[in-house]
């Protein structure tokens, strides 16, 4: 590491014992003298999809009125501080996942479509794939050359069906439904849900994915940020007063993400035999839904990655909320069959996942980036890729925009599209908001110039 005091590099790391510690952006990293570039600049735009399974309760999550008066409705209510950068979508149909082949998979279909825009094909076997590139990889592929991580997938379930994650559509693989991210049409990113293997992709070096092997290298080591320690303290007297506050803030923020991981660790060790989750996954649902969404905060502070997919859940999850008095499984009571019980626990459940999504925000927004925040320069779409679950529904999906996608998006609004508006256009239209120019994706069929201030094209 070389520090001047003209400038520090922006890919400036600090390097302990198997550990690398990357910086976010300071005041120094800025050139002396240079007012002009530091106005020019511009604010690098992050991407980041937070999916959610199983449909919504519609009426529970649209606001009634179109435009800036919308009042928030009762799922949507944790999000009311965030108004001014937020966009509600309405009328939006993943039309990728209508039925053109003959089979039908009522989960696998829409989940498959809904980053991709293209029909799933039939098959049991993981070596007969065929879906498309997702949406976040096309912007990957694009902007992960100025990034150490070209993007980031994340879940909150085990990828496979040993793990009591559910069951799968007869007919499809369950790639379908254990993945948002695919590379290729015949290759799926699987998400990963251990905290531990996340944070040692952004910090350290992760000499093998054997569990045993890790636990006995952390046991040498110790803390990863005990061995950047005397780095920072260099680093630390050599930049301006800001900088040192901007950058103790960073390190307390790593190590506290770093001690969460630890406890989550050590209770993992004790003897659970109710527990299933493994080392380095919290017991509690909301602590790692926390942990993994601080987690992502810090990919955005410290340019490690632009793109991130996070996978709540998967569809047909059985997961059970029984924090917010939902203790049946998730996705058999989406088949309510218009039973008020039920249909008042998926409301629960569905405001319980904005209220993490508000977690998530706060967090974006309390982070300094540049002359603004992360939640500045970030655009978030938070969905499902079904609306009415009880009826696998793939029209007027229930879907947000959060974030300011540095000044790119036009926030405070409820939008309401016309029927038949695909969902593909939306990616269309966030992926020239990324800076990657795309005039067709999946089975798209224009823009969504209501957005920002690209004109709109849609058909």
């Amino acid at each position: 590491m070389i520090i001047t005091k003209k400038a520090i590099p922006r890919r400036t790391v600090l390097r302990g014992l198997g550990a690398t510690l990357a910086l976010p952006l300071l005041d120094g990293m800025v050139p002396a003298l240079s007012a002009l570039a530091k106005t020019a600049a511009k604010p690098v735009v992050r991407f980041c999809t937070v999916y959610v399974p199983n449909g919504i309760i519609m009426d529970q999550w649209t606001p009634a009125a179109e435009g800036t008066a919308f009042e928030f409705s009762r799922t949507l209510k944790p999000l009311e501080p965030f108004r001014n950068q937020l966009i509600v979508l309405s009328g939006l149909d993943n039309h990728g996942a209508i039925v053109r082949t003959g089979a039908s998979g009522a989960h696998a279909q829409p989940a498959g479509a809904f980053m991709t825009g293209a029909e799933p094909y039939r098959t049991d076997s993981s070596s007969s794939l065929q879906l498309g590139v997702s949406m976040d990889q096309i912007a990957a592929k694009a902007l992960g050359r100025q990034t150490p991580l070209p993007s980031l997938e994340l879940g909150l379930e085990g990828s496979d069906i040993a793990n009591g994650s559910g069951t799968c559509d007869v007919g499809f693989a369950c790639a379908y439904q254990n993945t948002l991210s695919w590379s290729s049409p015949t290759t799926p990113m699987p998400p990963e849900q251990n905290p531990r293997v996340v944070f040692e992709r952004l910090f350290g070096g992760l000499e093998s994915t054997d569990p045993v092997v890790r636990t006995a290298r952390l046991r040498r080591q110790g803390s990863i940020l005990d061995s950047v320690l005397d780095e920072v303290d260099r680093l630390q007297r050599s930049v301006g007063p800001h900088d040192r506050v901007k950058l103790g803030e960073y390190v307390e923020s790593v190590r506290e993400i770093e001690r969460r991981i630890q406890n989550a660790e050590a209770l993992g060790s004790r003897d659970l035999p109710v527990v299933e989750s493994p080392a380095g996954i919290p017991v509690s649902y909301e602590e790692h839904a926390k942990l993994m969404f601080d987690l992502q905060a810090l990919a955005f502070q410290t340019d490690m990655t632009r793109i991130i997919t996070f996978l709540v859940g998967r569809e047909q999850s059985g997961n059970t909320y029984p924090q917010v008095g939902a203790p049946e499984t998730h996705h058999s009571i989406s088949h309510h069959g218009n039973d008020k019980k039920k249909i008042e626990s998926l409301v629960r459940i569905n405001t319980y996942h904005v209220t993490l999504l508000a977690h998530f925000l706060d967090k974006l927004r309390s982070t300094a980036d540049g002359e603004g925040t992360l939640l500045d320069h970030v655009m978030v779409l938070y969905g499902s890729a079904l609306s009415e679950g009880n009826r696998h529904d793939i029209h007027n999906l229930p879907l947000l925009l959060a974030g300011g996608g540095g000044g790119r998006l036009k926030s405070g609004r409820h939008i309401r599209y016309p029927k038949e508006t695909r969902l593909s256009n939306l990616h269309v239209t966030l992926l020239n908001n990324l800076g990657v120019p795309t005039e067709h994706f999946g089975d798209s069929n224009g823009e969504l110039g209501e957005l920002s201030e690209l004109p709109s094209t849609s058909a």
